[in-house]
């Protein structure tokens, strides 16, 4: 996978609309792959690509709007433009609050559906790039000895070296070299580096 590779998804039941913004989307060099109902969608293989959806708010059995609101429940982060030919402001409002990034009228013009995407896809790209972060965050305090993540927390609550050693009956000395420990496993340069990692983990820890 190359860094610019990027997948478009487009679900809509009319099958000229479906074939005329996937021509759009492979003309410019994207990855497409489109489907008439949102149950093909779910049930194809996914391609691990930063993506956009491009998904219709009038759908069988279920509405794009539906559909967005129960796969926001469920986890599901890929960022949503909704095209309709039966728009109203109510349910763009509903869409946009969410969590979709443009609300399309048909006919719209094929720039504001290439600029929507392509914001779509920037952003499916940069929430990749921070959870990798953290992922990496996450495994080298995995690594971190019982001992190691006491003295952290200590040291990212404000403690000195002394008041470290008071509280967990050690030298002053052994806390050093923890200390040095942590530092060196976080892969934090300097205190408030390992601040905001310890921030980091701790507020995905809440998200979850």
């Amino acid at each position: 996978m190359t860094r610019d590779q990027s997948i478009v998804f487009i679900v809509d039941d009319d099958v000229y609309v479906r074939e005329a913004i996937e021509d759009l989307f492979r003309s410019v060099g994207h990855d497409v792959q489109a489907f008439g109902t949102t149950d093909a969608f779910l049930q194809a293989p996914r391609v691990d690509l930063p993506g956009c959806l491009i998904l219709d708010v009038r759908l069988p059995n279920t509405s794009g709007l539906e559909f967005q609101r129960e796969q926001a429940e469920s986890g599901f982060h890929l960022p949503t433009v909704f095209i309709t030919g039966h728009g109203d402001i109510p349910m763009s409002v509903a869409a946009m609050k969410a969590g979709a990034i443009e609300f399309l009228t048909k006919p719209f013009r094929d720039q504001d559906l290439l600029d929507a995407v392509h914001r779509g896809i920037a952003l499916d790209r940069r929430r990749r790039t921070e959870l990798a972060i953290l992922a990496g965050m996450k495994e080298r305090y995995a690594s971190l000895t019982s001992r190691e993540r006491e003295i952290m927390d200590l040291v990212v609550a404000g403690q000195i070296n002394k008041q470290i050693a008071g509280e967990l009956g050690l030298s002053e000395m052994t806390v050093k070299v923890h200390r040095a420990q942590v530092m060196r496993k976080m892969n934090a340069k300097s205190l408030p580096e390992l601040v905001r990692i310890a921030d980091h983990l701790s507020s995905a820890t809440t998200r979850a």
